[in-house]
């Protein structure tokens, strides 16, 4: 899932790949985008990476390779900087997905809860990912005791060291407030959600991946609200 900046970039990043075999600038992915800084763009990146869209190559100055393109994508996606209307995927992919079966065969439903799955987060995704439910998944009720609850399928690697891989369903407790060291949802600029572990630096709110392939982000208090703490880690073998 892609919110419409990260596809409209990603497209753009393909299509000038595709027509010159150079990416564009900084400059111009800002121009193409509308955007007032390059900041912006830099954070679009990133999240791009995280979800394995792209890659920056190393020893290269804006050397960039789009790796993948989502899987459902309406027809009719334009060329071109301005007017540039991609189809914007949103939580479930534009697809159902199964019910995961990762509750132990022997479990009594009536010693499960039923949680929403809202779709997947890139360990970011937009935040209609986590408002479109797509399948139930039945948790044991002593994982989500008290609260309201609802879990997310997790795509990337940014969170391994702190065991949470690729495939990984998480459950998440809603909330608006977590400490410093919590795992969480966070919505950075109304825009991003992302799984990261939450740091505070003062004033300012820090994002910590568990991979050393990835920078810490670190933003503004009024830039970043918390969506929900991780509860539990559901994991089909």
């Amino acid at each position: 899932m892609l919110t419409r900046k990260q596809l409209e970039l990603l497209m753009f990043i393909h299509e000038r790949l595709k027509e010159s075999g150079v990416p564009p600038s900084f400059d111009e992915m800002k121009d193409a985008l509308d955007l007032k800084s390059k900041s912006g763009i830099h954070r679009l990146i990133t999240a791009l990476e995280e979800r394995g869209f792209i890659r920056r190559l190393p020893n290269r100055a804006r050397a960039l390779e789009v790796i993948k393109l989502p899987e459902t994508m309406q027809p009719g996606i334009g060329r071109g900087r301005k007017g540039f209307a991609p189809a914007v995927i949103e939580g479930d992919g534009g697809r159902k997905a199964p019910p995961a079966n990762v509750s132990a065969p022997s479990l009594d439903s009536r010693d499960t809860v039923p949680v929403p799955v809202m779709g997947r987060i890139a360990a970011g995704v937009p935040i209609a990912a986590i408002q479109n439910q797509s399948h139930i998944l039945h948790v044991p009720i002593d994982l989500v005791a008290g609260g309201e609850h609802y879990a997310l399928e997790v795509r990337g690697d940014s969170m391994i060291e702190a065991g949470i891989l690729d495939g990984d369903t998480v459950v998440i407790k809603k909330s608006d407030t977590a400490d410093s060291g919590d795992i969480i949802v966070a919505l950075v600029d109304d825009e991003e959600a992302t799984l990261k572990r939450l740091r505070r630096k003062g004033a300012s709110v820090a994002l910590e991946a568990a991979n050393p392939a990835y920078e810490t982000r670190i933003f503004g208090p009024d830039r970043v609200r918390i969506q929900g703490r991780l509860v539990a880690l559901m994991r089909r073998y």
